[in-house]
């Protein structure tokens, strides 16, 4: 079963330096029907002004991840770390006990556009950590492990059972994809056009997988995907 999530049907915050789209409920957004999928939270495709930003915020007992799609995010936390975070990076905070983090756009002049991803921690409580790492983009090169369990593949760790995968897909290129048994799947068009067993996504579509063993994907367009393995 394949049930669509459409762009313009998400939450949405509007703010002089924020548009921010939501695909479950977050902050003043709630929906009963969109609280999450499976250990997914969050899913927010935030398009932040020059010069804007988060100021320092705290969070706890979530593991989040973030995917800068264009320009550049400056980063700085209570843990030390401060960082610049570009498109083919990923960035990966576990929040745990409690972490306190600022997130601006780095450009005093250009637009940034990111993806911020909250997933459910297995357990509370944990340390707090933060990982970073580049991913060398190629031409249809999805799907790219970038975040797992164990490190696999080099990919960055999550305190969950859960993975995701990135990458783009060409127009008219194909790629399918094997869903492991009692596993559910999350998809998320970042750019572009695909056709996902039968069913027509567009960009900022997302849609959920449950009880499906493969899913087919055709590119309509220059694509950019987030596809999510989950419990």
């Amino acid at each position: 079963m394949i049930t669509p999530r459409r762009a313009q049907e998400r939450g949405q915050t509007s703010l002089p330096w924020l548009s921010s789209r939501h695909t479950f409920s977050f902050a003043e957004y709630y929906d009963p029907n969109h609280m999450g999928f499976s250990v997914l939270r969050v899913i927010n495709d935030d398009r932040i002004a020059a010069g804007g930003g988060f100021p320092s915020h705290p969070h706890r007992d979530m593991e989040i991840v973030t995917i800068v799609l264009d320009g550049a995010l400056a980063h700085r936390d209570n843990l030390g770390n401060g960082s610049v975070i570009r498109p083919g990076e990923v960035q990966r905070m576990t929040a745990g006990r409690g972490i306190v983090h600022s997130e601006f756009n780095s450009s005093a002049t250009e637009p940034l556009h990111l993806l911020q991803i909250w997933l459910l921690p297995d357990r509370p409580g944990l340390a707090p950590g933060y990982e970073q790492k580049r991913f060398e983009r190629a031409e249809n090169d999805f799907p790219r492990l970038v975040v797992s369990p164990d490190g696999q593949g080099g990919s960055l760790t999550i305190n969950q059972d859960a993975r995701l995968s990135v990458g783009a897909l060409g127009t008219g290129n194909s790629a399918r994809v094997q869903i492991g048994d009692g596993r559910r799947a999350w998809i998320h068009v970042a750019r572009g056009r695909v056709r996902m067993n039968g069913v027509e996504l567009n960009e900022g579509d997302g849609a959920g997988v449950e009880s499906e063993s493969a899913l087919e994907f055709s590119a309509l367009s220059d694509a950019q995907l987030l596809l999510f393995d989950l419990p």
